[in-house]
């Protein structure tokens, strides 16, 4: 098993809104933001951005590989968004692992397309489809229906709109955490207050839920047994209680000791 989970977090690319709505650099960052939500809402009654506009502060991943387990955040608080987009898609050009997220498809991974654009950040395996590799000719990180990259929501909906569900949602069906600290829209506050940390660790409990959702979804397609799935979920609860970080401590805390069956 050679499988990444990973989950993004985002604010505002406040100097792209000053370009974009022609702002003066006297504006503070907070007022630009400010200004391309007002604009955003205006326009579609969301305040929720373009996914253009979206800047990375933060990648989580958890990656499982032969008997071991890590869950970390790439960098460290104060890294560039280039050195986190470049420590990402290395890890992949390294290792090539089975991609797995929550809603990937359909924001993480745009936003990194959007940003790696933005940076000069080359990711030629990610963008493997077969002309240097003919194993990715017909499984790649980019095909919707292929396996090297998993969206568990798009794939539980049955690559409907109208069968998604949140994560927090389908964790709660599942007996688990769910979603500690605060929610995503509260991640842009919590930056400009310098909580980097937190938004960091609220990343880090996305991918803890999303790698026990896809464990149960394994399970689902017979590709765990009921005994590998109780292992694999055995395997996160040590790594929890090997940890002191008080997000690992407060999860392990919400999970309930007998795992559902």
């Amino acid at each position: 098993m050679n499988t990444l989970v990973f989950d993004i977090e985002t604010v505002p690319d406040v100097e792209f809104g000053r370009r974009l709505l022609d702002l003066p650099d006297t504006l503070s960052d907070a007022d630009v933001a400010r200004a391309m939500f007002a604009l955003r809402r205006q326009r579609t009654g969301s305040e929720f951005l373009p996914l253009e506009q979206q800047r990375v502060v933060a990648i989580a991943c958890a990656l499982r590989r032969g008997d071991s387990m890590k869950v970390w955040s790439l960098g460290d608080p104060e890294s560039s968004e280039r050195e986190l987009l470049v420590r990402f898609f290395d890890g992949i050009e390294r290792f090539t692992p089975e991609l797995v997220s929550w809603n990937g498809s359909g924001f993480d991974l745009p936003v990194l397309h959007y940003r790696c654009l933005r940076h000069g950040v080359a990711a030629p395996r990610y963008w493997e489809h077969g002309d240097s590799d003919t194993a990715f000719r017909y499984n790649n990180y980019l095909g919707r229906y292929h396996w090297r990259h998993v969206d568990v929501m798009d794939v539980l909906a049955g690559y409907q709109a109208r069968g998604r569900a949140s994560l927090s949602n389908i964790a709660a069906l599942l007996g688990l955490p769910g979603k500690l600290g605060f929610s995503g829209d509260q991640v842009w506050d919590a930056w400009r207050r310098g909580e980097y940390l937190a938004v960091r660790r609220y990343c880090e409990t996305d991918v803890l839920n999303t790698w026990l959702i896809y464990l149960s979804f394994q399970r689902m397609r017979g590709v765990l047994d009921d005994a590998q799935w109780r292992s694999e979920c055995e395997r996160v609860r040590e790594l929890l209680r090997a940890s002191s970080d008080p997000h690992h401590v407060e999860f392990l805390a919400q999970w309930p000791q007998a795992p559902h069956s």
